[in-house]
């Protein structure tokens, strides 16, 4: 009789293992980023044209949201509804990695969109100590963006 119960005890452990493993790896993900702004137009031109985000379609249709593409399961979302343009700290910023930063700054220049270093100096790339390069500046919002050449 002891014997016939040791399957079904060895079962349910089984069970409960599997469970407590699914209940680890139910980690969260990024799904979206929203950022109010006060001109839907201006931003969505920025984020398509001096970015170089491509939009998505939202469910809305409302003329209050654009939907971008930031990876694979993630996305920007802007919407308007920012009464007035606010400040923001640098540390608190989106970053984007681009294939050359160098490259970017070009686009950036002939586009007349200035940039800075970490630092805050004008049309200066920094170079981190793990050798990426970065810049950061403002979109029509004050919203701080990073763009690096990070690989990893």
């Amino acid at each position: 009789m002891k014997t016939g119960i040791l399957p079904y005890v060895l079962i349910i452990a089984g069970l409960f293992t599997c469970e407590a493993v699914q209940a680890q790896s139910a980690k969260a993900s990024l799904n979206h980023i929203a950022l109010s702004v006060v001109n839907l137009k201006k931003s969505t031109e920025f984020y398509m044209k001096v970015v170089q985000l491509d939009t998505i379609p939202e469910p809305f249709h409302d003329n209050k949201h654009t939907w971008f593409s930031i990876g694979p399961k993630s996305h920007l979302h802007i919407i308007e509804s920012a009464k007035e343009i606010l400040s923001h700290d640098r540390n608190s910023h989106l970053c984007f990695t681009v294939p050359s930063v160098d490259d970017f700054v070009k686009r950036l220049n002939t586009m007349k969109v200035p940039f800075s270093d970490w630092q805050g100096a004008s049309g200066k790339i920094t170079t981190r100590v793990d050798g990426v390069k970065q810049i950061y500046f403002q979109d029509p919002d004050g919203y701080w963006i990073e763009i690096n050449d990070a690989k990893d």
